[in-house]
Formats: C-alpha cells, structure tokens, sequence
C-alpha cells in the first residue's frame, strides 16, 4: 500500500507544479501579490511530495520489495545494503526520479532563501521552475512509471549493474545532478528576468550564488565520476571523451562561462544579453544531456538503453525549454540595457575573450560528440570520433582561455593597462618559462606539448599567488601588514584563488600524467617478476572466495623498491551470478605524486594471468586540482556579497516593479 501512496504522492505533486507554474505567472501580471505568493507555497509542497516519494522508493529498495518491476530488476536481496540504497539511482526510473527531486529541491531553497527578491521576478522564476517540474514529472508518470507493479511478486531480483555496485557510484550521481539539475534554477531567473525586461547588477547578484552553487555541485561530480572510471574499469585511463562523460562537461564548461559573465554583470551591468542567453544555453546543455543519456541512442557504461517513446518524449521537452527560452530571448533581448562600455584591455575584455573560448572549446566537444550520432541519421554512415579528435581541437583553444584568466584578474575595470598587468605577473611569467626549461633538462626527449603544459600549469597556479601577492603588498610592506591585509581580503577574493590555482593543479596532473606514463601488459605466472617505474613486481599467485554477492579472484602481487618497504597489493577479478557478469577491480598504490596501477586480466589456461601495470606520474593532482576547484567556489559561497539570503536595503529601487515591495 505504501508504494501506492508513492505513487499518488508523485501525481499530487505533478497537479502542485501545474498550480505553481501558471497561476504565479498569472498574478505577476496582474500584480495580484496572493497569487505570487502562492508560488513559494506551492514549490515547497512540490518538493516535499517529491521527497516523499522518492523516500517510499527508496524504502521499497532497502526491503527488496519485488513487487515493484524497478526494484525487481535492479536489485537482490544478496547486495549489501549500501548498494541497495545507491541502487535507487542506478536505473533509468530511480535516474530521473533523483533528477526531480534536485529540480524541485533548487525550487524550495528559493522559495525559503528569495523573500528578499522583488515579489514579481520571484513569482516568475518559481513559476518557470514549476513549469519544468511538470515537464519532467509527465515524463516520469507518463513513460517511466518507478512504482510500476508485478504481479505475482518474484521471489529474487536480477541484481544491480555490477559495475555500478561500487562506492564511488554512491555518490557520483547526487553531485554530478545537483550541478546538472541545479543550472535549471539560472534558467528560470534568465526566462523570469527576460519576461520583466530588466536585467542589472541586482539580477546578477540573486543569480551569481545558485550558479556558483551548481558549478560546485556538478565539478565535484564530474571529478568523482573520473575517478571511478579510472579505478573501477581497469583500463588505466581516467578519461576518454566518452559521449556520457561529455554530457556533463559541456554544461560545465558553459556554466563556468556564465559565472564569470554574471560577475561582470554585478560588478559593471554590462553583457546583460550576453548573461541570460548563456544561462538558456547551459540548463540546455544539462537536458541534451539527459537525452543523450536517458533517450537510448548511445549505449554506454553510464547510459540506460530505454525505449524509442521515452526518447522522443524527452526531445520534445528540450525542444520546448530551450526553444521556448531562446524565443523569448530573441523577441525581448532587444530591449534590455546595453550596459556600459569597455576598452578591449580591460577586465571585461579579458572575461569577454576567456567566455568566447570557453565556448567555443564547448562548440568542438558538441561536435566531436553529436557529428557521429547525426551522420548515422541522415547517411547509416557508423562514425567513431576519438580522443585524438578531442585533444587536436579542445586543448589548443582551451590553451588561451587560461593565459587569460590569469590576465582578467589584474586588469582594472572599463579601461586596463596590459603592460602594467603584465609586470604584476612578472614572477608568474619567470616560472612559466623555467618550469618546462627545468624538465627539459632532465628529460631531453620530453614532447614540446608536454614542456607547454607545464608551462600553462605553471602560468596558472604562480598567476594567482602573485596576484595574491600584490593585493597584500607583499616584498612591498612589513610582513605583519601584508599578513593582515591578507586576512581581510575577501573571500571571494580567496575562492577564486583556490579555485584558479586548482585548475593549474589539474593541468600539471593531466599533462605529466599523459606524457610520462609507463606500462606494461604481461602474461604472468607464479613467481614471475616485472619492471616498471624503477620498482619490481613479483607475482605470488591467485586466490578464489565467494564475498558478499560476487566470486571473487585475488591476485596477491609485491612491490619491491630500493629504499622502500616491500608492498603487497591485490587486483581482482569480480563475477556477480545473478547479474551474469564480471568486473575488474583495480589495485592502486599511490604517494600523492604517482599512482601505481594494477588491474588482473584473464588467465590464459595454462597457470598464468594477464597482468596490466601502469605507473601514472602526478594523476592524483587531477583529482586534487578538482578539489581545490569547488573548494574555491564553496570559499565564494561564504562571502557575505554572494549570500543568496540578500538583505533588502541591498535591492535597487529601479529593480523593484511599480507597486510591489520586497517580502
């Protein structure tokens, strides 16, 4: 009985999310103020039903309710509890029910943290996030009903994907939809905005925290996704440009473009046009996204092949919220404020230039991911487009994008001085060139790629200590009145520190970690040893055991290096019964600044075993630079001008609509 009210609790909150998106409109026209509260009210309700029936699905995984199809074929009472519950989101059903939630939590957190907003845009913007709420819960009640039941109820379930029973698959998903689903948030403020006709400072600052919120989110995301990539599949490799793994890059990289636009926004109302229409494009990346995934024309290790109905519902919703946004943006876009002017050097120009690459870096992974899919539609013809696609088109323009965030920070505002920019950087400009020099030196074969991302790195995370330098008078005051000027800068100030010197960070991880990689992939047998990376590997055999829901094969394998320690590590090959597959899983010995890798292949018949070894330099400074990144953007969170609760003395009256007052 408990899944029916489930499931009615879900059709409620689909009637509650048509309430919220119309009649709130409705009353922002009419300046009726009941109405437009109605929507703070509504989107509350819609979140706690939603919340409510995603606990009851849930509920029905931890019990192993077998009556429920989703439950049946996606779980077993042999899986260890944690995966029951991850498992929730590891079908296409649990999928988009995670989705509607993170949709209808960004709803509630307005509704609680906006009163300050003018009643109108508030009313609007919840309404257009109830408009989309309805979208979505049609999809799921109409086509990917998650409390459909079977009757008789099975005894047994099929089992989890097992590649998907894995820690990092726990978490994975809630960061990676919170970021994805979260831009919807700054599309309903763009779509709110557009209909208002004004766009300012103000705007920008409501905007600014719920994207810098969804970057974060969607960072975090994609970092840990990388990192069970790189030690779940065995294949040694952390990313592969995989059309899934794209999916959520694309609206990363727009919605680090927005950020930064928005910011010029608050700080000098210009490129208003510029702002909303990035904040269109990234919540529709986020849905073509979801349609690549959930639609069933790609076949992946993160996709669920679904039926042709479900795809053509999904594309029709992005075509109506992206189509719906841009046509209003191109009928109302016209009439927004133009902004204020500002030399090409200058801090916008820079922002302007690091936005334009940015998005144009997004452009060639559109490309490279969608050209295979629309050559197949309109020709049959099978395309395959790989990493050297990627790499050969993404890297040289992404390559300026981060000379000139290094740059946009130090320039003035309006008109800058690039000479004077330039000589502030001058110890950033001296590393830069004696890093890839340093290396050059003790490895005369290293790939000139490889000495100009060390340099970029290098470029990066020296640009933003001494740009910190400089804002405390470093080398320039005593060192008490550096340190206190210092402590008093702003934290945002610190957050894009932290987050910048991150991305350089992640750079030096990327690029030692491709050009420097060893490996070795060797048919081995008990006692055998084996080279790699100046350390021995000795191969003492294989064990089998039955563990939890799997069968296991342990391979047990000592690491001897001169002064070091001997140690022992265990690669394993997994075979789960009930699902009838097998998985890799991974040993890794790492000290921070290389990771030794170790993945058991197959056995060969004969006693022996196929053993992958990979020595990665720097590859954990990939995950750490991920880190420092969204740890920048939660630093930024905190300061008190990027608060999302605003007080009121800080809304403009000329953002406040005749005849409304801020609640």
């Amino acid at each position: 009985m408990i899944v029916e009210i489930g499931h009615f609790a879900l059709i409620l909150a689909l009637l509650v999310a048509l309430v919220q998106g119309t009649l709130p409109l409705l009353g922002a026209s009419l300046r009726s103020r009941p109405l437009m509260d109605l929507a703070s009210s509504a989107a509350l309700l819609q979140f706690g039903l939603v919340a409510f029936a995603f606990a009851v699905f849930m509920h029905a995984h931890i019990v192993s309710d077998f009556s429920v199809r989703n439950v049946f074929e996606n779980s077993n009472t042999a899986k260890p509890m944690l995966y029951k519950v991850t498992g929730v989101w590891g079908s296409h059903e649990g999928s988009m029910m995670l989705w509607v939630l993170m949709l209808t939590l960004f709803g509630g957190l307005v509704a609680v943290l906006g009163r300050s907003l003018p009643p109108t845009l508030r009313a609007r913007t919840l309404a257009i996030q109830g408009l989309l709420g309805f979208g979505t819960l049609a999809f799921i009640i109409g086509t990917s009903n998650p409390f459909a039941r079977l009757i008789p109820a099975p005894l047994e379930g099929r089992d989890l994907n097992p590649l998907l029973q894995d820690p990092g698959l726990a978490f994975h998903p809630p960061f990676l939809y919170f970021g994805y689903v979260g831009f919807s948030i700054t599309y309903s403020f763009a779509v709110a905005a557009l209909i208002e006709g004004r766009i300012g400072a103000a705007w920008a600052r409501w905007v600014r925290p719920w994207t810098l919120t969804a970057w974060c989110g969607l960072t975090i995301g994609i970092a840990m996704g990388s990192w069970w990539a790189y030690y779940d599949l065995g294949w040694g490799g952390w990313w592969y440009w995989d059309p899934v793994e794209n999916a959520s890059f694309m609206p990363w990289l727009l919605g680090t473009a927005l950020l930064h636009s928005a910011a010029v926004v608050e700080k000098r109302e210009t490129l208003q046009r510029w702002t909303v229409l990035l904040a269109i494009l990234t919540f529709g990346m986020s849905l073509i996204g979801t349609f690549l995934v959930r639609s069933g024309v790609l076949t992946s290790v993160h996709s669920f092949a679904v039926d042709p109905t479900r795809g053509v519902f999904i594309l029709v919703l992005v075509a109506l919220v992206i189509g719906a946004g841009l046509v209003l943006y191109a009928f109302r876009a016209a009439g927004l404020e133009t902004g204020n002017p500002f030399a090409p050097v200058s801090r916008e120009g820079a922002l302007v230039l690091n936005n334009l690459l940015i998005c144009a870096g997004m452009a060639t992974v559109f490309l490279g991911t969608f050209y295979p899919l629309f050559a197949e539609v309109t020709s049959g013809a099978k395309l395959s487009v790989g990493p050297q696609f990627f790499d050969a088109t993404f890297v040289p323009i992404l390559a300026p994008a981060i000379v000139a965030m290094v740059i946009a920070p130090v320039l003035a505002w309006r008109r800058g001085n690039l000479r004077a920019a330039l000589h502030r950087l001058l110890p950033a400009l001296l590393g830069a060139l004696l890093a890839p020099a340093a290396v050059l030196a003790f490895h005369r074969a290293a790939p000139p790629a490889a000495l100009a991302g060390i340099a970029l790195a290098a470029w990066a995370m020296l640009g933003v200590l001494a740009d910190l330098a400089d804002r405390s008078g470093l080398a320039k005051q005593p060192l008490g009145t550096a340190w206190r000027r210092l402590r008093h800068l702003p934290r945002g100030t610190w957050g894009y520190t932290i987050a910048h010197f991150g991305i350089g960070v992640l750079i030096a991880g990327i690029v030692v970690s491709s050009a420097w990689r060893s490996e070795r992939i060797e048919t081995v047998h008990a006692g055998d040893r084996l080279e790699i990376a100046g350390r021995t590997l000795r191969f003492v055999g294989v064990t089998e055991a039955d563990v939890a829901n799997y069968h296991a094969q342990r391979a047990e394998i000592v690491v001897e290096r001169p002064g070091s320690e001997p140690l022992t590590l265990y690669p394993e090959r997994r075979w789960y019964p009930v699902a009838g597959s097998q998985t890799t899983n991974t040993a890794i010995a790492t000290n921070g600044f290389g990771d030794l890798y170790l993945a058991l292949g197959d056995p060969d018949g004969h006693g022996g075993w196929v053993l992958r070894a990979y020595y990665n330099p720097l590859v954990p400074w990939i995950w750490f630079g991920a880190i420092l990144a969204a740890l920048g953007g939660l630093v930024s969170l905190t300061d008190r001008r990027l608060r999302v609760r605003l007080p009121a003395a800080r809304v403009s009256p000329a953002t406040v609509p005749a005849g409304s007052a801020d609640s």
